[in-house]
């Protein structure tokens, strides 16, 4: 081919400065498409972001009531981004990408799975995505957040960090990880015997059938309660205690929102999902799960990790024995103990 002429092919100097505007917005929207996709959350996710909230506003104030009058905010960490929804002062360094979510490079773990006040009050739901939680999968995941989400209730209360404060367990720690690495005597033979037979009086009075026999069981179960928090010195007690109020109760809402999802109808792009389980099949084995596991709960192996079964456990023992615990359960905080004095 032979070159263009330079009088007929070469574009005038007005066509030049016309053609400018449009190579501009096309370089421009050339760049936003390099960089959205990273800042976009992903679809997935969104789904099931989107699908908490509605089931929530659907099951959780028949669970504890007001809970829906607590701030639901929720941090989701991907491998490059963290994607903050429902806050109602997002942090500077988030950026706003629509449909309410909040977006910045990621700064947590992406196997994280916490709730505290990350940015101050009130406390945000920081959760890795379903596959790199122990959840694996997105209804365990959703069912997960809603834990999570009643931790958001428990430090919404009046004067509740205050009375964590009171308990004066910290001994100078302020990044909160004494809660996780507390000296307690997991491993001290006598204690370790002590909590074994009493988780076998707990599971036996949940699972007799008979509401008589079950009643027996329970007070043989009172009895042995108080002689192991007897033999604990008194930081021990408040902090086993502490414990089995804030994480063990939290399993059992996790427990009971599955199975107050079980009539739950999903939405058409959630039932879409590759790993979608249906909320009833989740319900019918949300129970047994957490019961089985405290059936292996080895005190001083897995230290403070059996407070989850065993006070969930403990709180549907009290669902049959003391119906109306949950009345009275925010105005005795971060302590079981006046549920089982009689």
């Amino acid at each position: 081919m032979q070159p263009p002429d330079a009088a007929t092919d070469r574009p005038s100097r007005s066509s030049n400065l016309q053609m400018r505007p449009f190579l501009c917005t096309v370089l421009l929207s050339m760049a936003a498409f390099a960089q959205s996709p990273s800042e976009q959350i992903p679809a997935d996710d969104a789904v099931r972001i989107h699908e908490f909230y509605k089931l929530a506003s659907q099951i959780q104030d028949q669970i504890w009531p007001s809970w829906s009058q607590v701030p639901s905010p929720l941090l989701v960490v991907t491998a490059d981004r963290e994607f903050l929804t429902h806050h109602p002062a997002p942090p500077k360094d988030f950026k706003a990408i629509g449909n309410g979510f909040y977006t910045r490079p990621r700064e947590f773990a992406t196997n994280l799975l916490a709730t505290f006040p990350a940015f101050g009050p009130p406390s945000v739901i920081v959760i890795g995505e379903p596959a790199n939680t122990t959840s694996k999968t997105s209804t365990p995941w959703l069912i997960t957040i809603m834990h999570e989400h009643f931790h958001q209730l428990q430090y919404a209360q009046p004067g509740y960090f205050q009375a964590v404060q009171g308990l004066g367990l910290t001994h100078g720690d302020s990044t909160g990880m004494w809660m996780l690495n507390y000296p307690f005597p997991y491993e001290k033979p006598e204690v370790e015997a002590s909590f074994a037979a009493l988780r076998d009086l707990l599971l036996a009075a949940v699972d007799e059938p008979d509401p008589d026999k079950a009643m027996k069981i329970a007070r043989k179960y009172l009895k042995s309660r108080k002689q192991f928090f007897a033999q604990l010195s008194s930081d021990d007690r408040k902090y086993f205690n502490f414990q089995i109020w804030q994480e063990g109760v939290a399993r059992y809402t996790q427990i009971k929102a599955a199975e107050a999802a079980a009539q739950y109808e999903p939405t058409a792009d959630y039932a879409a999902l590759s790993d979608f389980e249906t909320f009833a099949s989740y319900a019918a084995k949300a129970r047994i799960e957490t019961l089985n596991e405290l059936r292996q709960a080895d005190l001083r192996i897995w230290k403070r990790t059996v407070v989850y079964s065993f006070g969930a456990a403990e709180a549907l023992l009290l669902d049959r024995v003391h119906p109306h615990w949950k009345d009275n359960y925010f105005k005795h905080p971060l302590s079981m103990d006046a549920f089982f004095e009689n």
